[in-house]
């Protein structure tokens, strides 16, 4: 079980998934419980590191913004403990979590499972807190913003868990944002590769990372509300969005093959798009065009080379030129353009131009390995309501194109309707 930080948010919140907990060991399940600090809380670390200097040490931040975690494991085992339930903190390092050395962003090596094992015997509940690790010298390291999904599903993974299930405040996954879209509807199951894309283009709900892990692991993730009623179903009985594999996916409980075309339409108006005027068309200019933006870590998704056209002509020899556009996560849109303009004697463009009013929508489905016309149905819908695409990527499972940000909402509406995706009315 995994509990966010909306979840762990004070004391009653603390309580309550106590006696959550309770429930599902008394049910007769072992339970290792991994948790996230309290909302806000990792924020107001991080703040601190800002303020006492700029050019912090990622060793001592991760020491500062591990504390979160440590906190909200504490207080759950005495919430536990007050209740009658056996129960026991048992930090990063006392497990071990062994990571890496990337500091403040370090990946899951290893978990020793026999301190879990040995609470299991005794018949306690294992309060893990998330987030946290420890690499070679025993120095604390932390996995990133999100990360204690991650460690859930790594320690689920470890233990050979039965499911895991991420508890957050919404009660699954849907068609898409029901704020949006009013009748976006729950999904009973995904498969992981449609939460990765789906995760990967804006969804919200499982950060990327720990979907990876458990497609890889092939950990059962279950994601459901922890702001139910005390007597709402158990877990055991599924109220939440099952996380699989697509041959579980694939099928209902009867037997009968349910395989709808597309699963969910996300949104992300995290973006930035670059557009490199006169850019010269010849071997290796790309190449140094994203060079530069790989050694800067920087992320590119959308790429569209324009036809070349002749720019200069002399005699016999001529030379053309190309534009090039691509899309960059919006905070990294400054590293971006100074990382551009230093090369910019090796690429040779002519103008760097940025628009940072643009949303992605995307639509995913593994059915589209298998039917044609979802991007042409994709395309008609938004002509037909004057939507104009600017960019376009595809993958296996996923189509997504580049809009004006104002038209974000209008788009994912009447894809969802195109798509048979709207709930019937009450």
């Amino acid at each position: 079980m995994k509990f966010g930080g909306t979840s762990m948010a004070g004391i009653e919140r603390i309580r309550s998934v106590a006696a959550r907990v309770k429930r599902e060991a008394a049910a007769g399940n072992q339970v290792a419980v991994v948790v996230s600090a309290m909302a806000g809380e990792t924020d107001r670390l991080v703040g601190f590191c800002r303020e006492a200097s700029p050019l912090y040490d990622p060793r001592e931040y991760d020491v500062v913004v591990s504390a979160g975690e440590q906190i909200t494991s504490g207080l759950l085992a005495i919430a536990l403990q007050a209740i009658d339930v056996p129960a026991r903190s048992l930090l990063g390092w006392q497990l071990p979590i062994r990571t890496d050395t990337a500091f403040a962003k370090a990946r899951i090596d290893t978990i020793d499972t026999d301190a879990l094992e040995e609470s299991f015997a005794a018949g306690a509940v294992a309060v893990i807190p998330g987030f946290q690790g420890v690499a070679p010298g025993q120095r604390i390291t932390t996995l990133g913003r999100g990360g204690s999904d991650t460690s859930a599903v790594a320690v689920a993974a470890a233990i050979r868990a039965d499911r895991c299930d991420i508890y957050t405040d919404v009660d699954g996954v849907y068609t898409t944002d029901p704020r949006i879209v009013p009748r976006a509807r729950k999904l009973a199951k995904v498969t992981y590769e449609e939460m990765l894309e789906l995760a990967s283009v804006g969804a919200k709900v499982l950060q990327t990372r720990s979907v990876g892990l458990a497609m890889k692991e092939k950990v059962r993730v279950q994601v459901l509300s922890s702001f139910t009623d005390a007597d709402a179903p158990m877990a055991d009985t599924l109220p939440g969005t099952m996380i699989v594999g697509e041959e579980e996916a694939a099928f209902k409980e009867n037997g009968d093959v349910e395989r709808q075309l597309i699963t969910g339409i996300a949104h992300d108006k995290n973006e930035a798009k670059i557009t490199l005027t006169r850019v010269p068309d010849q071997p290796g200019t790309v190449a140094s065009i994203f060079e530069p933006l790989a050694a800067a870590n920087i992320n590119v998704d959308m790429i569209i080379q324009n036809i070349a056209h002749q720019s200069a002509s002399n005699g016999a020899s001529s030379t053309s030129a190309t534009d090039v556009t691509f899309t960059v996560p919006a905070a990294d849109l400054a590293r971006s353009i100074e990382a551009l303009n230093q090369s910019r004697e090796a690429i040779g463009f002519g103008e760097l131009i940025h628009d940072t009013r643009v949303a992605k929508i995307s639509v995913v489905g593994v059915g589209m390995r298998s039917h044609a016309g979802v991007a042409s149905t994709m395309f008609t819908t938004l002509g037909a309501r004057g939507i104009n695409i600017q960019a376009i990527s595809t993958s296996e499972i996923k189509v997504s194109v580049l809009i004006h940000e104002d038209e974000t909402e209008l788009a994912v509406r009447v894809l969802h309707t195109a798509y048979g995706l709207d709930a019937e009315a009450a």
